[in-house]
């Protein structure tokens, strides 16, 4: 039996659940992007919150609360098939508890932990290079500027960079933009939360966001050691998928001011 859900955590947990306390599962997949098989049963598991806590709190008592961390992090990854082997992972660690992670040689362990180290290493690269425009809500408005900055991470790692930006900008409201995945992590006045975003064309640079640009994009190249140019070095550090985003290295022309 073949488990579909929302795509949320909570409806991941559920078919964990269900996979307990009704049928077992062989697989978990997302409603929206579930490929029928005749030769395969398929069930629509609707998402209870009471249920999900359950699973949580069980994943935690059980195994660990560090394990559970893995899991959600694995689960925000692009990493095909991650259902199913959370699955795998989370029914290997009701038997073995916290010890789970000294399996190194277990091969369900090492998929969970190859993931987690994408979406790690991943988090870890963006923190570097997400890139911020000083912007207005809207032209002419008399609003406070805003930070915003357009990312297109391989991995749903939006509300991961939370905890560095959030320290990095106390006092500054900012919005980092997933545009693979419309939706953003926003911080204002303390707090901070994702959302469904859709509005970056509402947001205009400032004239000093423009000249700031141009003189980075010049220190850039003024800066740079031809001598010692490394493309293969600057791609394996900056990989070339997230250019489109870097200031310095953009090709499109700055509006003028």
């Amino acid at each position: 039996m073949d488990y579909l859900y929302d795509g949320s955590f909570d409806g991941f947990l559920c078919c964990v659940f269900r996979h307990y306390y009704r049928e077992k599962a062989e697989g978990i997949f997302p409603a929206a992007r579930y490929q029928s098989d005749l030769l395969r049963a398929h069930s629509i598991v609707e998402t209870n919150e009471e249920e999900a806590a359950r699973v949580y709190a069980a994943i935690e008592r059980k195994i660990s609360a560090s394990d559970m961390k893995r899991i959600y992090m694995v689960f925000r990854s692009s990493v095909p098939g991650k259902e199913t082997a959370l699955l795998r992972y989370i029914r290997l660690g009701f038997k073995e508890g916290s010890k789970i992670r000294l399996l190194f040689g277990n091969p369900i362990v090492f998929a969970v932990q190859q993931a987690e180290q994408r979406v790690v290493k991943e988090v870890h690269r963006m923190c570097g290079l997400v890139r911020f425009s000083e912007c207005k809500p809207g032209a002419g408005t008399a609003e406070r500027p805003i930070l915003y900055a357009p990312m297109t991470p391989d991995h749903d790692i939006a509300e991961f960079l939370a905890p560095h930006f959030c320290d990095r900008f106390k006092e500054e409201p900012f919005i980092i933009h997933d545009e693979a995945r419309a939706k953003a992590l926003v911080s204002a006045a303390g707090e901070w939360y994702i959302t469904d975003f859709h509005d970056a064309d509402a947001l205009t640079e400032t004239g000093a966001e423009r000249r700031y640009r141009k003189l980075w994009r010049e220190y850039f190249d003024v800066t740079a050691i031809r001598e010692r140019n490394n493309p293969a070095c600057q791609r394996r550090f900056m990989p070339v998928r997230y250019w489109r985003n870097l200031t310095e290295i953009d090709p499109k022309p700055l509006s003028p001011d």
